[in-house]
């Protein structure tokens, strides 16, 4: 058990009262137990008005130090990186401590070889191997901002992300792969790089074999440049001291006018409190095995796949495949082969997986399992229960985290075992964490199950720090509308007991007939029709309610009466909600636009309702660009 854990109700309480009445002393006391090369001068200042944050001012760390130096004496031989690779045929291949420390003292060795230096921006664009996490690893060690853009994402879409960071390193693969695909990620950087004539150094590590084009003086294989790295030398190599408030990484996030904002988080602060909050919302125990399914190119797999899990001598398993390949039941023949504790996962790789029915669970032992969890979006209560009795056969506790990637980590959620648990609530918020709830007068809202904007009303370590190359961008965007707080753009409501449910995004909020609803409570009413796998709603404009609802609906196959469907769908949100929130139209799909992380698009979705067919942007980045051109053809 780590000094900082809390194992019971009454300690969280305890914890929360602390975080409350000293802050300061709070969060002091939680990363006295990291290594620092120099102690802080002051624990946090913050300045809403201006977007200004510090916490542990003036200490000097390496991250790195505590992700691997730290363990080696006493967890050196203990297996910190598992990875299963996308073909279950294929070997597993696992990295101790002490062998993950010399691949990461290696590799940045390999980096400063290659003339990368403190302070420099390196893209990195890779599957999910063992080398993505080894080159992040490798350029906090000697102080590099690294930028890992998902291995999904489009030329453009790298180039205005390396553009925007002013990145002159860049760190590929040749190939992934993806199921039954293998995707030639060089020759995507070799298209993007045609519009970043900055970008000097790209190396690339050989994974699939695909044939690729090498630019002479620009391009280099990453066992070739290892070649010049003398192993005792990069062992003996002290890992680079930074500022708690230097920056760690940039991770860009969709942004309201198309251009994506690179999001800052600094090294201290953010270290502190991924660690704090995945071994409390966890409560990761010494020899358990984190399964977290989602992608390093999100902020998830940062997290809790990375530097959360690392940071306290946890074993974390990366996947490289996808849930539904080469059968649906592969989630669980992970679980089954590695004997996973904890599954972390996305609401909709769970709606999915329940379309397939418990035909894949058989045969599967799953009774290694002891936490489950959710993140991405608001868990529907049919995907919650499906997941707590059929995936955690009703004996795990299923943790519904909801953070953001500009808060770091996770803000409010169920602690395993500790937070007694509500369907589809995330429930409570982690000591240090102060929500409000505040109207469109910046007013608290105080009564029981109103809708309200979720705002913070403090900061914590793990506070985004600006959005790169645009400050006041960061500051208009999150700090500006409610003066004080910290504006999450998401809706949510308190029950009695103080349990928050989150609604889904404020511009996902409708306002018909005067009545708010979230999408998410919609979507969540309609879900539990047991002909429908899956669903997204979105307002139009309507003459006579001010919006109207727009249901997007995958439903099971073979649906004979599909007008009759579209009727039972609208009882079952008037019995779930209110005969107010029935939807105005229903239009049936074959499935939903989503990013590769499972976000549904709603942005485009609200485009095709509102007849804006040729002003979608871009959409070459989602999981299936044709699903649009299908949605689009059929609006109704």
């Amino acid at each position: 058990m780590l000094p900082y854990q809390m194992r019971t109700f009454d300690g969280y309480l305890d914890a929360y009262r602390r975080s409350m009445e000293d802050p300061d002393a709070f969060w002091a006391d939680v990363a006295g137990h990291f290594n620092w090369h120099r102690k802080w001068d002051f624990v946090s200042r913050s300045d809403f008005d201006n977007a200004q944050f510090s916490w542990f001012g003036g200490a000097m760390l390496n991250i790195t130090e505590n992700c691997l130096d730290r363990h080696l004496e006493d967890k050196g031989n203990d297996i910190a990186l598992c990875w299963e690779p996308n073909d279950p045929a294929k070997a597993v291949r696992k990295l101790s401590y002490r062998e993950l420390h010399r691949e990461v003292c290696r590799a940045a060795e390999m980096l400063r070889w290659q003339g990368i230096c403190k302070g420099d921006r390196v893209c990195i664009y890779m599957g999910m191997v063992p080398e993505l996490v080894i080159a992040m690893l490798a350029c906090a060690r000697i102080g590099a901002i690294h930028s890992v853009i998902f291995g999904g994402f489009s030329a453009q879409s790298i180039a205005d992300r390396v553009e925007d960071a002013g990145a002159r390193h860049l760190i590929c693969c040749d190939g992934a792969f993806r199921g039954a695909k293998e995707i030639a990620l060089k020759d995507i950087v070799d298209d993007a790089l045609v519009r970043c004539p900055a970008v000097a150094n790209v190396i690339v590590f050989r994974h699939t074999g695909c044939p690729v084009r090498m630019l002479e003086g620009r391009d280099h294989w990453w066992h070739e440049v290892m070649l010049n790295v003398d192993d005792q030398e990069a062992l003996q190599h002290p890992a680079e001291s930074v500022d708690s408030e230097d920056p760690l990484f940039i991770l860009y996030t969709s942004g309201s006018t198309g251009k994506p904002k690179g999001v800052v988080h600094t090294c201290g602060g953010y270290m502190v409190y991924t660690a704090y909050s995945f071994a409390n919302v966890f409560q990761y125990q010494p020899g358990q095995i984190h399964f977290c399914t989602a992608d390093i190119g999100w902020v998830t797999g940062h997290s809790y796949i990375v530097y959360g899990p690392l940071c306290i001598g946890a074993t974390s398993l990366m996947f490289e495949g996808v849930p539904t390949w080469p059968d649906a039941g592969r989630f669980w023949h992970v679980v089954d082969r590695h004997r996973v504790d904890i599954l972390y996962t996305a609401p909709t790789a769970i709606r999915s997986l329940m379309s397939f029915g418990e035909g894949p669970l058989e045969g599967k032992d799953l009774s290694s399992l002891k936490v489950i969890g959710s993140v991405g979006e608001p868990i529907n209560e049919e995907a919650w229960q499906w997941y707590h009795d059929q995936v955690g056969k009703g004996r795990c506790p299923v943790v519904d985290t909801w953070w953001q990637t500009e808060t770091g980590g996770i803000l409010i959620s169920t602690l395993a075992g500790v937070t007694p648990q509500k369907p589809s609530f995330a429930t409570l918020p982690l000591p240090g964490i102060f929500p409000v709830l505040l109207n469109e007068r910046g007013q608290e809202v105080t009564a029981l199950h109103e809708n309200g904007y979720l705002c913070m009303a403090a900061s914590w370590p793990g506070i985004i720090r600006t959005t790169y190359g645009n400050h006041e961008r960061c500051r208009a965007a999150y700090f500006n509308q409610f003066p004080g707080y910290y504006f999450t753009g998401d809706g949510a409501y308190r029950d009695e007991n103080g349990y928050y449910r989150i609604t889904g995004r404020i511009d996902d909020v409708l306002n018909v007939s005067g009545h708010r609803l979230g999408t998410a409570e919609i979507e969540n009413a309609i879900n539990e029709h047991p002909e429908i796998v899956e669903s997204a709603v979105v307002g139009f404009p309507h003459d006579i309610k001010g919006q109207g609802i727009y249901a997007y609906v995958v439903h099971t196959p073979d649906i004979a009466q599909p007008d009759a469907l579209r009727n039972e769908i609208n009882e079952t949100i008037a019995r779930f909600i209110g005969p107010f929130a029935r939807a105005d139209k229903i239009q049936f799909v074959s499935g939903l636009p989503k990013t590769r992380s499972g976000k549904i698009m709603r942005r485009i979705l609200r485009k095709i309702a509102e007849g804006e067919t040729q002003q979608m942007g871009d959409v070459t980045t989602l999981l299936d660009p044709g699903v649009v051109e299908e949605i689009a053809l059929n609006r109704l």
